[in-house]
């Protein structure tokens, strides 16, 4: 019996009429109302699944092998617990579980049943965040950390209902369903890490970094040698670890000061370790007990944020001038440090496993590996090489920063890139337009305004007008269109403070506020939302993707015009040419000429502008652009008219 049959059958089964009413967002129902309608969930779910299950399956997007079905990706950013969560009692508080037994956190059931919402606006991918069991030991917020796992071959328990609390049954279903709708499924791991009261820690101590129990954390700010965090640098030090690590050196790299090594001891044996509360404790033969510690950020070095309160460093190499947590461990890793000899080989296989599990067990199509370049080159590899031996079409999107061909070399077939920085900032982009008409970055990238570690797009100067031409670079550039969800909700909380806030907004949203740690709700029901406007972008990505998706600077001309507040540029092949202009203020009205590569043609407006412009002997259209205002044109030879 399929995943989906079976969650059905248990639906039906258990039917029975509520205490209260049960409210469900409208787009969830029929993809296009705003206002909460009222359902028995055990119809809604069972009714909505069965729907799935008998529709004709449709195609996966494919591409050359390698994972590189990538290049054809409209993905939709999902986090089950926050995205699909709702106050279903309308008790105008978010329960955990209501009084009806239903989740009004987020659920994969829940998730399992908004995907035919999804595929309405025109994904073909959902790449979801971390939905790994999370630790409890120094839990961040209510709900905790998604990246502190801990156990990466198991889900986190409070995805499930409790009508169906088998989380692996829904997850099975959830991948069942994405993939009888035509959309691949891309999890997210973090392999670096894992929370502070691990699962393997009671069987491989060994795997982790142990200080004396008794160090307290160093505060924010401060520079106390007797507490513990990020290592404490000199001048002189930091100096010339950026000297090295810049020149590629890696040998007889700068180690901490002898006040920060000694706080570390070696890991406790199996049989000294139990836990008090959900805190594992060592006891070594000498007496001293031993804890393990929080990670903090190991790069840039001089760093000096308070240690993660959940999370700790894998100790993926062992070796006694290295048992400490340090950027010459954890990333420019020391080749005396870093070499074959000193792999802990039982965690490497664990780790290397962790994707073939969800590979046979679920069917996934590929992964996105937080902080995957930090990792040793040689378990990188490994990772790769396991996944690809299953599936040799599996791929891997990396997040790193940087949209090189180094990485495709790697093995990876996107990165996060850098546009989530630059969208918003109109001369940036007009750079990179003029970069990728020169050469192709020799990967795929995402093109998206914000992700879940970034400023909302709705917060942004003119958000309207800057949501809308976020939405027409995603049809225009020849990336990868990523959509956080909430974006076309107009939602303008942020899910963490991650990147590009001010102290001021950091302080606004502590973790009980956010929803990457703890339990919040999108506002679905909210007047005025931009479904529409998203599901015709996607219908223009879809409809010239031929042209859009091709990476070839030949396809990519930058145009000019008489106005330099005005950005234009052109995608073109033998068969057609699509020009895109922006106004690049977000709120001065601008007029002028875009001039195009065009031939005598007419340009009929496909968004921003209704109707036929003749293109005139300079091959120029006259635009008039309000505050934010973007258009996109197909020019027509007139000899094909």
């Amino acid at each position: 019996m399929s995943a989906l049959q079976s969650i059905i059958e248990q639906l039906r089964g258990q039917r029975r009429d509520l205490g209260s009413s049960y409210w469900i967002p409208g787009l969830w129902v029929d993809f296009e109302s705003s206002a909460a309608q009222q359902h028995n969930p055990y119809d809604f779910y069972s009714e909505r699944l069965h729907a799935i299950l008998a529709s004709d399956p449709q195609p996966l997007i494919t591409g050359a092998g390698g994972g590189e079905w990538t290049r054809h990706a409209i993905t939709y950013n999902l986090f089950p617990r926050f995205t699909t969560a709702f106050d279903h009692n309308q008790s105008g508080q978010l329960e955990w579980v209501n009084n009806d037994g239903w989740r009004e956190t987020g659920s994969l059931l829940k998730s399992i049943a908004i995907l035919p919402y999804i595929h309405s606006m025109g994904f073909n991918t959902v790449h979801l965040l971390p939905i790994n069991s999370i630790g409890i030991d120094g839990r961040k917020g209510t709900l905790g950390s998604p990246y502190a796992t801990r156990n990466p071959y198991t889900l986190d328990e409070n995805l499930g209902e409790p009508t169906i609390p088998d989380v692996h049954l829904l997850f099975a279903g959830f991948c069942e369903a994405a993939h009888r709708l035509g959309m691949r499924v891309v999890m997210e791991f973090a392999f670096r890490v894992a929370a502070k009261d691990s699962d393997w820690v009671a069987e491989h101590p060994d795997w982790f970094y142990w200080i004396r129990e008794d160090t307290p954390d160093r505060k924010t700010g401060t520079r106390d040698t007797r507490t513990f965090g990020s290592p404490l640098w000199s001048g002189e030090t930091l100096g010339e670890i950026y000297w090295k690590v810049e020149s590629g050196q890696r040998q007889h790299l700068p180690p901490p000061p002898p006040s920060y090594q000694a706080m570390y001891t070696h890991p406790p044996r199996p049989d000294q370790i139990h836990k008090e509360g959900h805190q594992w404790i060592g006891t070594l033969d000498n007496g001293l007990r031993v804890k393990i510690p929080g990670a903090f950020t190991d790069w840039p070095p001089e760093d000096v944020q308070q240690p993660w309160t959940d999370a700790t460093y894998l100790r993926l190499y062992q070796h006694p001038e290295f048992n400490y947590m340090a950027y010459n461990t954890l990333r420019m890793y020391d080749e005396r440090f870093a070499n074959p000899a000193n792999q802990i080989h039982d965690l490497w296989n664990a780790l290397i496993g962790v994707i073939p599990h969800y590979q046979d067990h679920f069917g996934i199509d590929g992964v996105m590996l937080d902080m995957g370049h930090a990792l040793p080159h040689d378990l990188l590899q490994g990772i790769m090489q396991a996944a690809r031996a299953k599936n040799p079409d599996f791929a891997f999107w990396g997040e790193d920063f940087a949209i090189t061909e180094q990485n495709r070399q790697l093995g990876y077939n996107a990165v996060m890139g850098h546009l989530f920085f630059d969208l918003h900032q109109p001369e940036h982009m007009q750079g990179f337009i003029d970069s990728i008409a020169r050469w192709s970055p020799g990967i795929t990238y995402f093109v998206a305004p914000e992700n879940h570690n970034t400023p909302r797009a709705a917060t942004r100067m003119n958000a309207l007008g800057f949501c809308h031409q976020a939405l027409l670079y995603m049809v225009a550039l020849p990336g990868m269109p990523f959509v956080s969800s909430g974006f076309e909700l107009y939602e303008t909380h942020p899910i963490n403070t991650g990147l590009g806030f001010s102290a001021e907004a950091v302080a606004k949203y502590p973790t009980h506020k956010l929803p990457l740690f703890s339990d919040r709700a999108l506002d679905w029901t909210r007047q005025g939302n931009m479904v529409g406007a998203v599901r015709y972008a996607m219908h223009l990505r879809h409809h010239y993707g031929d042209l859009l998706t091709n990476p070839d600077p030949q396809t990519i001309k930058p145009g000019s015009s008489n106005n330099p507040n005005v950005l234009v540029f052109t995608r073109t092949n033998r068969e057609r040419t699509l020009a895109f202009v922006f106004n690049m203020t977000m709120y001065d009205h601008q007029s002028g000429e875009a001039e195009l590569y065009a031939s005598d043609s007419v340009a009929v407006g496909k968004w921003g502008f209704e109707g036929v412009a003749r293109l005139s002997e300079r091959l120029s259209i006259h635009v008039e652009l309000g505050g934010g205002h973007s258009m996109m044109f197909e020019a027509t030879p007139l000899r094909q008219l």
